[in-house]
């Protein structure tokens, strides 16, 4: 029996029964992505029936203009978790703590210059991804809150990692199930009580990020077995810089690819006007937990595979790839099934209009084989950036969202275009993306056959 205390340890992913130590290490990490869901599930209900599918819609076409404005955050998050791992692995303690001190500094100096920079640009942004002037004021007032409070989101993102770098899913968890409960409350608060609309919705989030990150710190700052956290070790070094930089900014470029295909998809989805946003919103958000033992087994993998080739058991990595990837396979199955079968349901939840409950599910039929897929690409995916390949796995997002996902959405679109239907059918946003999460995890397997991410790794 597993004691209270140890889950809140460390740990060691290199010995053990593989399956194991991937589930345990994901079980966690799969309750904190509903957490983690919930922050913009919660903001979609709250708003979708306080104050109207038109704020609804405004949440939702500011997603993909934020998540291309973290991509910074996701680099440093990736390069440093792979860095964490391989290091903890190896036991090599001074490198840890200098990984550790110089991504903090490193976060802190990014968000000042992110909170200074992108908040003028917003509106103007938002205008040219053709954003329905109905919703223009609330996306901006929306996104620049979410700016301004980004902090929070950046450290929180940054010190979890490091967490479950050195095996630590369960304290992230437990910040995450905390500032979740505070952003329900925070939702309910600002927008049924106080009437700040979209605004109360990225406030209440905005204040609970930044209480998990308060804790994450807190954690870090007790846990001097493992590694030091002093001046030297926070202060800036140019080697560890440089590796952050060498392996997060695949990873951050695979994000600003995958972004910025979904803003530019998100311009052709404004043109089949609110109704359809608004859809595409709710689809959005049950895709949110559609994917989410497909992102926990992918984050898990990387965990395993670092620490496992910082103590170069290569075998090991390679027997856990195989039965993390069966996990992954079988619980997003079940997971999709569960959403198919009560589809409906969770759409209505989101929305009293019985059209968009329609609209949204069918969207949600047609995605459903598409998160099988996914499993693949993400635990394979996870196994590569653990081992130091992080280039492979951006030039497959590049290969199946650039190159195949937009020409598909757009192509659709004009090949279907009639007098009644002026930008062709909307199927063309769901159909393009089914067939890129196919192809993406066919490509995957190859590379992962292939087997050049084992000359990858950082020692």
């Amino acid at each position: 029996m597993v004691s209270i205390k140890k889950l809140f340890e460390p740990m060691d992913m290199t010995v053990g029964k593989p399956w194991k130590s991937i589930a345990m290490f994901s079980i966690p990490m799969l309750i904190g992505n509903v957490a983690q869901q919930l922050y913009s599930t919660v903001d979609s209900i709250v708003v979708g029936h306080y104050v109207g599918d038109n704020a609804l819609a405004a949440v939702g076409s500011a997603a993909p203009l934020f998540n291309m404005l973290l991509v910074l955050f996701v680099g440093i998050s990736a390069g440093v978790g792979i860095m964490v791992s391989q290091y903890f692995g190896a036991k090599s303690r001074e490198e840890l703590s200098k990984t550790i001190g110089t991504s903090i500094t490193l976060t802190a100096v990014v968000s000042v210059f992110m909170m200074i920079v992108a908040p003028p640009f917003i509106r103007s942004l938002l205008q040219m991804l053709n954003t329905p002037d109905s919703i223009l004021e609330e996306c901006t007032s929306y996104l620049v809150i979410l700016l301004y409070g980004g902090a929070g989101m950046a450290f929180y993102n940054i010190l979890s990692g490091i967490l479950r770098g050195m095996g630590d899913s369960f304290s992230a968890l437990i910040y995450l199930l905390i500032a979740t409960v505070l952003n329900i409350g925070l939702d309910i608060l600002f927008v049924a009580q106080f009437n700040m609309g979209v605004a109360g919705v990225a406030l209440a989030t905005v204040i609970a990020q930044g209480i998990s990150s308060v804790m994450c710190l807190f954690k870090l700052m007790h846990m001097r077995a493992v590694f030091d956290l002093g001046k030297k070790e926070l202060k800036l070094s140019r080697q560890y810089v440089a590796q952050i930089v060498r392996l997060g900014l695949p990873s951050g470029l695979t994000q600003a690819i995958l972004s910025s295909a979904m803003i530019v998809v998100q311009s052709l989805t404004n043109s089949f006007g609110e109704l359809f946003i608004a859809a595409n919103v709710i689809v959005m958000r049950v895709d949110g937990f559609a994917m989410m033992p497909n992102f926990s087994f992918g984050m898990a993998m990387t965990t395993y595979a670092g620490q496992n080739v910082g103590a170069k058991k290569y075998d090991r990595v390679m027997q856990g790839a195989k039965q993390g990837t069966v996990l992954a396979i079988t619980c997003s199955a079940v997971i999709t099934g569960i959403i198919l079968l009560f589809g409906k349901y969770l759409m209505a939840i989101f929305t009293d209009t019985n059209e968009l409950v329609e609209m949204s599910y069918y969207m949600m039929c047609i995605l459903a084989v598409g998160y099988i897929a996914m499993a693949v690409t993400q635990s394979l995916s996870g196994v590569m950036r653990g081992a130091g390949d992080t280039v492979t796995p951006m030039w497959i997002s590049l290969c199946t969202t650039v190159m195949l996902r937009v020409p598909i959405a757009y192509g659709i679109s004009y090949l279907t275009r009639t007098p009644e239907l002026p930008f062709g059918r909307s199927e063309c946003i769901q159909i393009s993306l089914l067939i890129s999460w196919c192809m993406g995890a066919v490509l995957t397997f190859i590379f992962y056959k292939v087997g050049k991410w084992k000359q990858k790794a950082i020692l």
